[in-house]
C-alpha cells in the first residue's frame, strides 16, 4: 500500500527577476512500513523534497498523493491538518519548549488537534514510555543530555500516531554514541510497523534505512535497497509496549 505517491513534481522558486528549479521532474513510491533515506549534497533539492514530503510546502508542479489523498493544491489550512495529524517530526535541533517539561512539549500536537486534557496527558505518558523516559517526564530539556531530548522529540512524533515519522538529520547534534542508540529507537519503530522517511548526508546513518533515495540537481540519481544494512546497537534502549 503507497502512504506516499508523487509524480513527476517540480518545484520553482521566484528569486527576484531568476527563477531557480529546486525540483525539476521527481516520482517516487513510498509504501506502508518502508524504512528509507534521502541523500544528496547541499543544493541538490533534498530539502525541498522533504518539505513537499513533510507537506510543509507544495509542488509548482505535478502530482502528490499522500495516504491516497492528493495534497498538491492544499491550502495552508489544510496542509496544516495533515501535518498535525500524520506526520510526525524529529528535527537535528530537537525543536522544544526550553520552559516546558517533557510530558508537555510531547502533548503539544495533542493540544493543537484539540483533545481533552486527560486523553492526551495519558497518550503523552504512554508516547515517553515507549522511548524509554517515563522517569523523565517532568524534566525540561536543560535537565536532559543530548539524546534524552531528542528521544522527546521522538515521542513527540509518536504521539498522533501519525503515517509516517519524517527525520531531519536526527542524529546531527549527538555524539557517535548517543546517535546510535538514536538510530537503534528508530530501528525499533520500524519493527513496529512505523513508515520512517530519514533526511541525511551521513552514508553511515542512511546505511540503517532498508532504501536510500539519492538526490542531485532536482532528480533522483539512484534508488536503491540497502544490500549491507548497518546494525544497531541497543546501548539499553528499548521500546516499552
Amino acid at each position: 500500500m503507497n502512504i506516499i505517491n508523487i509524480e513527476h513534481i517540480a518545484k520553482i522558486y521566484q528569486v527576484g527577476s531568476e527563477e531557480v528549479h529546486a525540483l525539476a521532474d521527481v516520482s517516487l513510491k513510498i509504501d506502508k512500513n518502508e524504512y528509507v533515506a534521502i541523500m544528496g549534497p547541499s543544493g541538490s533539492g533534498k530539502s525541498t523534497l522533504m518539505n513537499i514530503l513533510g507537506c510543509l510546502d507544495t509542488p509548482t508542479k505535478g502530482l502528490y498523493e499522500f495516504t491516497g489523498v492528493n495534497v498538491s493544491d492544499m491550502n495552508d489550512n489544510e496542509l496544516a491538518v495533515i501535518r498535525n495529524r500524520q506526520i510526525g517530526f524529529v528535527f537535528q535541533t530537537f525543536n522544544l519548549l526550553p520552559r516546558s517539561d517533557a510530558l508537555h512539549n510531547v502533548e503539544l500536537p495533542l493540544i493543537y488537534s484539540g483533545i481533552p486534557y486527560q486523553e492526551r496527558r495519558d497518550r503523552a505518558k504512554e508516547a515517553l514510555g515507549q522511548v524509554g523516559l517515563a522517569d523523565r517526564m517532568d524534566h525540561k530539556p536543560n535537565e536532559l543530555s543530548g539524546g534524552q531530548r531528542q528521544r522527546v522529540a521522538i515521542a513527540r512524533a509518536l504521539v498522533t500516531d501519525p503515517s509516517i515519522i519524517l527525520a531531519d538529520e536526527p542524529t546531527g547534534n549527538l555524539d557517535t554514541k548517543t546517535g546510535e542508540d538514536i538510530m537503534h529507537l528508530f530501528h525499533l519503530l520500524h519493527e513496529q510497523g512505523n513508515t520512517i522517511i530519514l533526511v541525511t548526508h551521513e552514508e553511515y546513518i542512511a546505511e540503517h534505512a532498508a532504501r536510500i533515495i539519492r538526490i542531485r540537481d532536482g532528480l533522483i540519481e539512484s534508488d536503491t535497497p540497502v544490500v549491507n544494512r548497518v546494525e544497531t546497537k541497543s546501548n539499553g534502549i528499548s521500546l516499552q509496549s
